[in-house]
């Protein structure tokens, strides 16, 4: 079995136990909280839902797309790029968000606070010339001041 072929496995077989399991099962890994993000593919059209480790922010979910520090980006940030109504399911609950690329401000807030908690990313980004995108998740219901993320 091939790296891909085994990762994309591993990925399916923990969304799908932290989906019947409403979140029991896989919301951790290690102090890391996980979410599953459920996005449309930008040339399906199909729903496609991926397992990521998420910063929390208050009601604000913020992603890195680092795609283990690959050259291009990971297929759920291109297909929120292109539809950027998702759904984020955290443990039994499914929530609608708006999801967006962070300002540089926010980035430069964020991005450390995100290494803080996972210093993986830090090697990640060493590993890639693209600089990794910081995605913020909104409510639907709810905008969020950029200023508040400082």
């Amino acid at each position: 079995m091939s790296a891909g072929l085994a990762q994309r496995f591993v990925t399916q077989v923990h969304a799908h136990l932290y989906r019947v399991s409403r979140g029991r099962i896989g919301r951790r890994l290690g102090q890391v909280e996980q979410v599953l993000l459920t996005t449309t593919g930008r040339r399906s059209g199909a729903q496609r839902t991926t397992p990521l480790s998420v910063l929390v922010d208050g009601d604000v979910l913020v992603l890195i797309a680092s795609n283990g520090g690959a050259a291009r980006h990971p297929d759920w940030y291109l297909n929120l790029v292109a539809e950027p109504h998702v759904t984020i399911q955290r443990g039994a609950e499914a929530i609608p968000m708006r999801a967006r690329i962070a300002t540089p401000v926010e980035r430069a807030v964020l991005w450390p606070r995100a290494v803080a908690l996972y210093g993986g990313y830090a090697r990640y980004q060493d590993r890639t010339e693209r600089e990794i995108p910081v995605v913020v998740c909104e409510p639907l219901d709810h905008h969020v001041d950029p200023a508040r993320l400082i």
